[in-house]
């Protein structure tokens, strides 16, 4: 066990059973209350950042990498460090049902009562799925997660030593007096070429409500608010009577509009999206049978086989779920 620990300690950040990603108390040690890395806390004084400044959690399916960004001195977001995934489970598109598969994708946030320092999987804090649009819409589910080791079923497994990297960040940005913390969850990065790549799909409209949201923080570095009417996302905006209570009501009249930079971004957004569809160039969408795997990981998986990884991203070797769905994924993100 100490070999174990021992590797587990000098691993690099580079980084379920078949019901949800539920947690149980497993462990006594003291894993929720480590520091966060020295290079880290280098990072954010060059940054401008301190550990007690607001963060906020970007998640992209198909690059299969989770983003942390803090805000520093200039009361704007800037990204600070990007954790490769080591597994998620189902397909591109939103959870709607229990049993799924799927991992969750829209606007969520999380506070300190959300976090749990006992997982079953090291380190773990709760999506809040289904939030209160996806509640309204019907969607069922719960326990979904972002985690430690490398298995999946509708939760983001990170390792161990990705989670422990991420939790004492998070901790110390909650200590420091941010209520909650927003997480965006996307199928991939909103770019034209992948706007263009998914065009087909149903959940098109879907995502291009996300990209709202999505632009937000891209153009303008700030987080942006969230409302829900007219069963979708509303972003920063402000409304006759106040906030809407039913998110399947129409939206009430705007009292303000969209900024204008952000209007800019969409609108040209838009304008590359079309000529990337009329250049005929190669956009074939990519296929997942059953969720993805950073490449990092894969190429793991490959040379040394489900044991091996699951005995380098996990202290207690806990199985990677359905390998050789991972093996089979013909996109290798982060190549």
């Amino acid at each position: 066990m100490f070999q174990k620990l021992l590797k587990f300690l000098v691993l690099p950040a580079i980084a379920v059973s078949m019901t949800a990603c539920v947690s149980t108390v497993l462990d006594v040690d003291n894993k929720a209350n480590q520091p966060i890395a020295a290079s880290l806390v280098s990072d954010m004084r060059k940054l401008k950042m301190t550990p007690a400044d607001p963060i906020l959690v970007r998640i992209f399916k198909d690059e299969s990498e989770l983003e942390i960004w803090k805000r520093d001195r200039t009361g704007r977001y800037a990204l600070l460090k990007t954790f490769p995934m080591c597994r998620w489970s189902g397909k591109l598109g939103p959870k709607t049902t229990e049993g799924d598969r799927q991992a969750p994708e829209g606007f969520y946030h999380v506070s300190a009562g959300m976090l749990n320092p006992n997982s079953q999987y090291y380190l773990a804090f709760n999506l809040g799925y289904p939030n209160r649009l996806e509640s309204a819409l019907g969607y069922t589910g719960d326990a979904l997660m972002v985690h430690g080791a490398c298995t999946s079923s509708g939760c983001y497994a990170l390792t161990d030593a990705g989670v422990a990297g991420i939790y004492a960040i998070v901790r110390e940005a909650l200590r420091g007096g941010q209520s909650s913390f927003q997480v965006q969850a996307f199928p991939f990065r909103m770019t034209p070429e992948n706007m263009a790549r998914n065009r087909n799909d149903p959940n098109f409209e879907f995502w291009k409500n996300l990209k709202q949201g999505y632009d937000i923080l891209e153009v303008t570095g700030r987080q942006p608010q969230v409302s829900y009417c007219g069963r979708r996302y509303v972003f920063d905006a402000t409304f006759e009577g106040g906030n809407p209570r039913d998110p399947l009501a129409s939206c009430p009249p705007l009292l303000s509009t969209e900024d204008d930079a952000v209007a800019a971004r969409r609108v040209s957004d838009e304008r590359k999206m079309e000529a990337v569809i009329a250049s005929g160039a190669d956009i074939s969408v990519h296929a997942y049978s059953d969720g993805g795997m950073h490449s990092s990981f894969r190429k793991l998986l490959k040379n040394r086989g489900a044991k091996a990884l699951a005995e380098t991203t996990s202290l207690k070797s806990v199985p990677v779920s359905r390998p050789e769905a991972a093996l089979a994924d013909p996109h290798t993100p982060g190549e």
